[in-house]
């Protein structure tokens, strides 16, 4: 039988998948021979040791699995968020570091703030609303999350990265869940805006990906409409509300916000200069200047 080195297999791998059309397959085949072989093949290693049969088999059917279409980070199992690592799986939306710019933001507009109440709506794996317990001086983070599979993970990364976090199951587009919610300084959601001309379109990794996590409605802002009409009244004099959104949504968001009388509402940019997330605050709507904030108040 042939003898592979690490380094063999890490070579195979990348050859096959970037035969199939697979971008960064050299990194990818480094993330699958790591899983497989059972060690971090981001650093250094000894190449030349030698990869037994269960190893080899461990590759080929994690490759296999890959060159269907399935997330990297499903087959995996986990996937990293702003320093942390959170399990992931079939029936969660996989973190992404386009989200991590809700973090950013959210620590900007709270610097020096302790006791913090923040509601984290369509919460998912629960990285939004973990990372801000653990980045944010908080007393109280409650994730909301209407799906089991992804309650499921969600409660697993709570445990797993030792946090302080409350799951609980709810539909952000029942008004009557914002009854049993206290009143929040944060309202933050990364939810489903992808609208139905695109999700025509999703490239084959993301389909494997929850629809419900995806689809926002036919022009994919229906839950911002639902959250915004729901949960405004839980937000504390001054509070914020924080959405992530997808590209070319902002002025609709920031319309949506300031018709429920948000103020001040404004976006920000990801680090493609893509305007990734829109926030507004609590105040009174009696001064509000909506020329000013719909023209005058983006790329914050």
């Amino acid at each position: 039988m042939v003898e592979y080195t690490y380094s063999d297999v890490i070579a195979s791998l990348s050859e096959k998948l970037a035969a199939a059309g697979i971008t960064n397959a050299v990194w990818e085949a480094r993330e699958l021979a790591g899983c497989a072989l059972g060690f971090n093949c981001r650093g250094r290693f000894d190449g030349r040791a030698k990869a037994n049969d269960e190893q080899i088999e461990r590759c080929a059917f994690l490759l296999a699995r890959r060159l269907t279409g399935e997330p990297l980070q499903y087959i995996i199992g986990e996937w990293d968020f702003y320093g942390r690592t959170f399990e992931v799986g079939e029936g969660v939306l996989v973190p992404r570091a386009d989200t991590e710019t809700l973090i950013d933001m959210s620590k900007k507009l709270f610097a020096g703030k302790s006791g913090l109440t923040v509601i984290d709506l369509c919460a998912g794996s629960g990285c939004i609303g973990i990372t801000l317990e653990k980045e944010l001086d908080c007393e109280r983070v409650l994730c909301v999350e209407a799906k089991e599979p992804a309650m499921d993970y969600l409660k697993r990364n709570i445990k797993r990265l030792d946090s302080r976090c409350e799951a609980l199951l709810g539909d952000v587009t029942d008004e009557s869940l914002a009854d049993k919610l206290d009143d929040a300084d944060l309202i933050v959601s990364n939810p489903p805006y992808i609208n139905a001309h695109d999700m025509e379109r999703l490239q084959r990794e993301v389909r494997f990906e929850p629809k419900e996590a995806l689809f926002g409605g036919e022009d994919g802002l229906d839950f911002y409409r639902a959250i915004v009409r729901g949960f405004k009244r839980r937000l504390k004099p001054n509070g914020v509300m924080l959405f992530e959104i997808g590209a070319g949504q902002e002025d609709e968001v920031m319309q949506i916000m300031i018709q429920a009388g948000l103020r001040d509402v404004r976006t920000r940019r990801d680090m493609a200069g893509i305007n990734r997330c829109v926030f507004g605050r609590n105040y009174d709507i009696e001064t509000t200047n909506l020329y000013e904030q719909l023209e005058g108040k983006k790329n914050f």
